[in-house]
């Protein structure tokens, strides 16, 4: 397992390098989630957290689910500080026996860092800046685990 919080650009293919290689491994999932813009006018995006309080929170969700999924492997990065369209801004990646401990596993994840990882996001365009309300429908994908 690997948790990583930075505010270094990655490779993703890089980071796959070795990852899920053990001998009960069958189903690799990977998802990389890059920085976008929904208005036409955001420039970047900045995200804070609370160094050594994030690491933590994000690990003890990488434990659940490898505990709760079986998994062999489990790769999360996180990054912080600013960011520019279309860079890199998290991954999540888990290995398992079968292809659907991975798939729920890794969405499992997702849903547990878009609701609960503590990040703080603000957007920053031309005309000023505003931080990213919590949305209720990542809220409401929690409800099914």
């Amino acid at each position: 397992m690997r948790v990583s919080v930075q505010p270094d650009r990655f490779d993703p293919a890089a980071e796959m390098a070795g990852f899920g290689t053990g001998p009960t491994t069958g189903a690799v999932v990977t998802f990389t989630g890059i920085v976008r813009d929904d208005t036409g006018r955001m420039q970047a995006l900045e995200i804070e957290h609370y160094p050594g309080m994030t690491e933590a929170v994000i690990a003890d969700y990488a434990r659940a689910a490898a505990e709760r999924f079986g998994l062999s492997d489990v790769l999360v990065i996180h990054r912080h500080g600013r960011l520019a369209i279309g860079e890199p801004i998290m991954m999540v990646a888990t290995a398992a026996r079968h292809r659907q401990a991975a798939f729920e596993a890794a969405e499992y994840l997702m849903d547990w860092l878009k609701s609960r990882a503590p990040f703080w996001k603000k957007e920053v365009g031309a005309d000023g800046e505003s931080w990213v309300a919590a949305k209720d429908s990542d809220e409401d994908a929690l409800g099914r685990w």
